[in-house]
Parts: C-alpha cells; sequence; structure tokens
C-alpha cells in the first residue's frame, strides 16, 4: 500500500483488537491458574496435615495392647503377615512414601538419620529423592486415593485431591450437620514396630463440616472470580470492536456524499484484487469527472452542487453494482471507481451507457462527464503464466493513469479515453525532460537555429527569427515541439529565453564586428516572463553584455501573452521601446482578441500566423483577410511579416499587398548558425 494514513490505520486496527483478544486469553489463564493453584495447595495442606496427624496417632499408640479396636496388621521386612486384627483392605503390593514435611537437606544420609530421629519412622525402603521426610503408606483396596508412582515413592499431589474431593461430595449429602466428622475416607499406614517387625495400621482421611465449607466456599469464589472478570473482559472487547467498527465508518466516510471515500476505496480495491478466487478477472479502474461541476456551483450554489455530487455518486453505485463494481468520492468533482469486465469492446459499451445515465442524472440540466480508463488484466509470470495471486498492487498508479487518459479529453461534450503504452511513453518522455534539462542547458546542448526573412518584391534579406533546437547526446537532434511545451508547463522556459537571448546577442556581434551587413533576428520571449517587473531591464542588460546594438534585436511576443495582465505587459512593451528594441506580436489571427490587443498595445511588427497560407484559400476570404490586415497594419504605422509561406502565388499575393517580409520554406527552412552567417557574408 504507497497510502500512509492507511498502513498507520490498518497497524492499529490490528494492534486493537488482537492486543484485546490476547489480553483477555492471557488474563483469564492467569487467573483461573493462580485461583486453581490456591485451591489445590490449600486441600494438599488439609491431606498432608490429616496423614500427619494420624501418624503421631499411631505412633503413640503402636502398642498391641493400645489397637484392639483398629484393624492392624504386624508384618515383617519382607511384608509377610506375622499378625493382623479386623478387615485386612492393606493393598501391601502398592505400598509407598507419602511427603510429610519439607527438609532442606541434600545428602540421603543427613536424610536417613533426620528420618530416624523423627518418630522412628521405618527406613527399610530405599529413598529416591532424600530431600524431605517421608511417611510409609499403604492405599486402601476398597478406596485407592493414594497411589505410587513408577518408583514406588507415593506422594500426596492435585491428583489425589480430585478423588478426595469427590468421596467428600458424595458422603457430604448422608452425613449429619453435627460438627463432627462429615467424611471418613480409609488408607494404611506403617510405622516400625521393631527391628523386626513393622505395624500397618488402617487410618482415615478426616473432614469436619467446617472443613467442607471453607473448600466448597473457596472453590465458588475462584470458579465466581473467573468467570466474573471474563465476562468483564468479554464485554470490553465487545465494546471495543463496536467502537473500532464505528470509527471505521467515519474513518472511510465522505463528508460530502457520506458514502465512501478515496481511503476506504483503495482499501476495498486491494482487497478485491489480491483475493485469490480473482487472480484470473479483468477490471478497469475509472476517473470519472464531473464537468459542469464548478458552472453548476457558480450558478446555484455549492450546496446544491455537493447535492448533486451525492445524486451523481448514488448513480454511478447504482451502474457499476451488476459489475462487482465499487465506487468512491475523490475530491471535487472527480469520482473513482473499479469494475470487472471481459473485452475491451463490452468495457467501452458499458462506460458510455454509464456515462448516458449520469447525462440525465438532473431531469432540468443536460450535465457532461469525462472518463478516463486504465485495465488490470489478468495475473500472470513474465513468461505470460497465469498465477495464483497478485502479490502487489498499486491501485493508486492505475486511477492515476486513468486520470492521465482523462486529461486527454477537451470540450464541453461527454467523452471516454483509455490509457495506453503511447500515454507511458509520453510520461516517460516528461520525465526524461525533467532530468535532463538543467544539464543540457549547462553543457549548451541547445542550439540556435535562423530562420530568414525575405522582402517579396527584392527577394532580399531583411531579418530572421531565432528558433532552438536541443542536440541531445543520447537522443540526437529533437524539434521544439517535442520539449517547448513542457518546458512552459514547468516552468523552465524563462532560463531557455535567457539563453536564447544571450546567443543571439553574441551571434549579432561576432557578425557585426566581421563586418557583415546584419539584420533584425527576432527573439520569442515567453507569457510566463512578464509577471516579472524588471523584463525590460533583465532584456537590456543580457544585450548590453553582449556588445550588440538595440536594434538589431527584435522581441517577439506571442498572442496568448496579452491574456495575461494587460497593464504590466503595455508597461514592459514601451520600457522596451523606450531602450530601443523592436516588438512584434507573434501568430496574430490564431486568437480571437488579436484586434484588440492591437488597439492597446504599441506594437512594430504584426506576423500573420501561419494558418492562413498553410491549407489554401478554395473561396478566397483568407486572402481579403490577410489584405485587409496587411492595412491595418500600415495604418498603425507596423511592419508585417508572414509566416508559413511555401508557393510562388502566396508570395506575389503577399508583395502585390505590400505584406513587409516574408519567412518560410519557400525562400528558406531554419539553419544552423554556420550556414546563416554564410548567408550574410554573401550579401
Amino acid at each position: 500500500m504507497g497510502n500512509i494514513k492507511e498502513q498507520k490505520l490498518r497497524k492499529l486496527k490490528k494492534t486493537y483488537t488482537g492486543g484485546s483478544l490476547f489480553a483477555l486469553i492471557f488474563l483469564g489463564v492467569v487467573i483461573f491458574a493462580t485461583f486453581a493453584a490456591t485451591l489445590i495447595v490449600f486441600g494438599v495442606y488439609v491431606v498432608d496435615s490429616k496423614v500427619r496427624d494420624e501418624y503421631d496417632s499411631l505412633e503413640r499408640d503402636k502398642e498391641i495392647s493400645d489397637l484392639a479396636n483398629r484393624d492392624h496388621i504386624v508384618v515383617d521386612h519382607d511384608l509377610n503377615i506375622l499378625e493382623e486384627f479386623g478387615d485386612n483392605t492393606c493393598d501391601l503390593k502398592n505400598g509407598g512414601i507419602v511427603d510429610l514435611i519439607g527438609l532442606a537437606t541434600t545428602a540421603e544420609e543427613e536424610a536417613r538419620e533426620h528420618l530416624k530421629e523423627y518418630h522412628n519412622i521405618n527406613i527399610g525402603v530405599e529413598l529416591d529423592s532424600p530431600e524431605y521426610s517421608q511417611i510409609i503408606v499403604y492405599p486402601d483396596t476398597q478406596l485407592p486415593v493414594i497411589r505410587p508412582n513408577k518408583r514406588g515413592l507415593m506422594r500426596i499431589d492435585p491428583n489425589m485431591i480430585g478423588p478426595i474431593l469427590e468421596m467428600i461430595r458424595e458422603k457430604a449429602g448422608h452425613a449429619p450437620m453435627n460438627g463432627k466428622a462429615l467424611v471418613n475416607i480409609p488408607y494404611w499406614i506403617s510405622v516400625a514396630q521393631t527391628d523386626e517387625t513393622d505395624l500397618i495400621c488402617k487410618a482415615e482421611f478426616s473432614f469436619s463440616v467446617r472443613e467442607v465449607f471453607v473448600i466448597g466456599i473457596l472453590s465458588i469464589v475462584i470458579v465466581a472470580l473467573t468467570v466474573t472478570l471474563l465476562i468483564f473482559m468479554l464485554v470490553f472487547l465487545i465494546k471495543a470492536i463496536s467502537r473500532r467498527k464505528q470509527m471505521n465508518e467515519v474513518f472511510y466516510m465522505d463528508e460530502i456524499t457520506e458514502n465512501h471515500n478515496w481511503l476506504w476505496f483503495i482499501r476495498s480495491a486491494e482487497e478485491e484484487l489480491t483475493r485469490k478466487k480473482n487472480a484470473l478477472k479483468k477490471y478497469a479502474v475509472l476517473d470519472i469527472v464531473f464537468v459542469n461541476y464548478r458552472n453548476f456551483c457558480v450558478c446555484h450554489s455549492l450546496k446544491e452542487g455537493n447535492e448533486m455530487l451525492k445524486s451523481i455518486d448514488e448513480k454511478i453505485q447504482k451502474c457499476i453494482k451488476d459489475k462487482n463494481g465499487i465506487c468512491a468520492h475523490h475530491s471535487a468533482a472527480h469520482f473513482a471507481a473499479m469494475l470487472q469486465y471481459t473485452d475491451r469492446d463490452d468495457l467501452e459499451k458499458f462506460v458510455k451507457q454509464m456515462v448516458s445515465e449520469l447525462e440525465k442524472v438532473n431531469s432540468d440540466h443536460k450535465f457532461n462527464f469525462w472518463v478516463g480508463i486504465d485495465r488490470i488484466g489478468e495475473a500472470r509470470d513474465e513468461n505470460g503464466k497465469a498465477i495464483k495471486k497478485r502479490t502487489s498492487v498499486d491501485i493508486e498508479k492505475a486511477y492515476n493513469n486513468a486520470g492521465a487518459a482523462r486529461s486527454t479529453l477537451s470540450g464541453n461534450e461527454s467523452a471516454i479515453a483509455f490509457f495506453d503504452e503511447k500515454m507511458v511513453e509520453e510520461q516517460k518522455w516528461i520525465d526524461t525532460i525533467n532530468e535532463n534539462q538543467d544539464k543540457a542547458l549547462e553543457n549548451e546542448e541547445f542550439l540556435v537555429y535562423y530562420q530568414p526573412k525575405y522582402d517579396p518584391r527584392t527577394n532580399k534579406l531583411k531579418g530572421a527569427e531565432a528558433l532552438i533546437r536541443w542536440n541531445s547526446p543520447q537522443y540526437g537532434l529533437i524539434s521544439p515541439g517535442r520539449f517547448i511545451p513542457l518546458f512552459e508547463e514547468n516552468g523552465f522556459i524563462t532560463k531557455i529565453d535567457h539563453y536564447m537571448l544571450k546567443h543571439v546577442a553574441q551571434a549579432q556581434k561576432k557578425w557585426l564586428d566581421a563586418g557583415y551587413a546584419c539584420v533584425p533576428v527576432s527573439v520569442n520571449v515567453s507569457r510566463a516572463h512578464f509577471i516579472e517587473e524588471d523584463l525590460a531591464e533583465q532584456i537590456r542588460d543580457i544585450v548590453d553584455e553582449a556588445g550588440t546594438p538595440h536594434n538589431l534585436v527584435e522581441i517577439e511576443l506571442t498572442e496568448s501573452a496579452f491574456f495575461d495582465d494587460k497593464d504590466a505587459l503595455i508597461r514592459t512593451i514601451r520600457r522596451l521601446k523606450d531602450y530601443g528594441f523592436t516588438v512584434s506580436m507573434d501568430d496574430f489571427g490564431s486568437g480571437y482578441s488579436s484586434l484588440n490587443s492591437l488597439k492597446e498595445m504599441p506594437l512594430d511588427v504584426l506576423k500573420l500566423d501561419a494558418e492562413f497560407f498553410r491549407h489554401g484559400d478554395p473561396d478566397g476570404r483568407g486572402q481579403i483577410v490577410v489584405s485587409e490586415a496587411i492595412r491595418l497594419a500600415k495604418k498603425l504605422d507596423m511592419q508585417t511579416v508572414a509566416e508559413g509561406v511555401e508557393v510562388k502565388d502566396q508570395v506575389d499575393f503577399l508583395a502585390e499587398e505590400g505584406c513587409d517580409m516574408i519567412q518560410g520554406f519557400y525562400f528558406a527552412k531554419p539553419m544552423p548558425g554556420d550556414e546563416y552567417e554564410q548567408k550574410l557574408s554573401e550579401g
């Protein structure tokens, strides 16, 4: 994507939703794990306490006489039963060691010594981990609560808490709430009786009502807090997503049409183009311009103009719906659209039909629309093989191409134009000009050509016009039509004017010093110069620096210059005449205000436009206009020059009408400076 705002918005959206969801899951897991760990630790503590109490009781009452009412057995160290009393459900084969208290010892011998000192615990079983004091415990076969691990070690861990609590729940409903034991869970525990025998006695996990109540309340609180927090986070996430959706709607809304804006168009178009299923589909990007927008706003109001834009947007949306199209208001009277198409003819037919519908968007007015079109073909590699997905799409470039095609349209009627490779080459040429113009000026790659002006009656040289050519080391000799319009557009023409004045003045001085009969040479000065108050002084200084008499340099203005600041132009012309320069108007007759210009401008020379002589004059109307123009110029004390004269009949006619000079291929084409110098030397 080339749009910075869109990229930042996508990053914000991704962080906003993904971060909230991650936080919800993470906090839920952490809180639940914390609460569950607390419950487990509490359960382990309770069970460990019960085991310790039973062991202490058995240690005190291990004499047989004290165990008359308790189920017990006496075994040797090989676990052979020597004596038993009561119901023997002891599972001797699965006996093991259960943790009692933590002991921070690291050596096995220290652990054994501690076990000897602590209640004379039987140490006949090999200890795998001497870091804890341990008790040998045997599970009850009817109720196997405690189970050994692979090494025969019995550990009170979270796996035994579940069965214990399950037994509590099963028995709690049948126990009296009288403060006594609510649940009794049997198991067998061993102590050393003599050096040769061990006493294994039946013990019980006894849980009181209070203990069961505390465990139950703690479990309920843990579950309630976890669920509450998760609900809160879920509600927060839903609200955040809703706010993000509302933010997107505002961010992607156009203020005028109250529909989609340009950023939405970029995002939606790129998503459409990069989908795998659309890789082999063709798309067209359109730049649609409401030509009458400004005039409509002037005649009505800006508010009504915006309402009309809204109606146009709705009409475009309706027209392109069946083509899976998208549309958005771009700027001012411009709309961007993208739609699918099958072939060029089908696309052209559809766009013309759409324009026809748009022209009727308002029953009281007939509007005109220009549409530029750029086409995005199927996704294929360099060898023409279809690929699965468009990996990169520049929708802004496509729209810019469509705009370039649209900019070629003119007139007051609706029209469409397709972007093609010719326009690409033209744009590349524009870039080439912009990149090389300064270097070319510095290296003096621009050459001055001269086209002589002759008296049609005597065929004598009376003057010349300086014309520019570009001799590029890379592109060869370039005609002015390929670069002068671009220089006028980018402003470089002002530097070219100075360049031409300087070289013409220097050449005139050189030829004058050589003794040639020099004639005035006219130099074009662009209308862009006339915004400068000191233009006359700039021209004077350039010519004076070369040492050339002012009467040998003629300043030639195009008729279009008279459409700018008229007063500033008149002041500049008067100052140039005061400095001794001749001022002429080029292309007389190419515009629509020539007579008005003649009335106000103190000009010396009138150049008749070449169009008067280029296409013939079958009905004689052109000759009448030229004849009257020459007569008018004489009455205004102005000389006349006819451009573009190519045949003898035109020369004879102009000579008869009293035209002062002729410039055209009949006498001479534009020529390099050395050829023109040869003509001067020949007199």
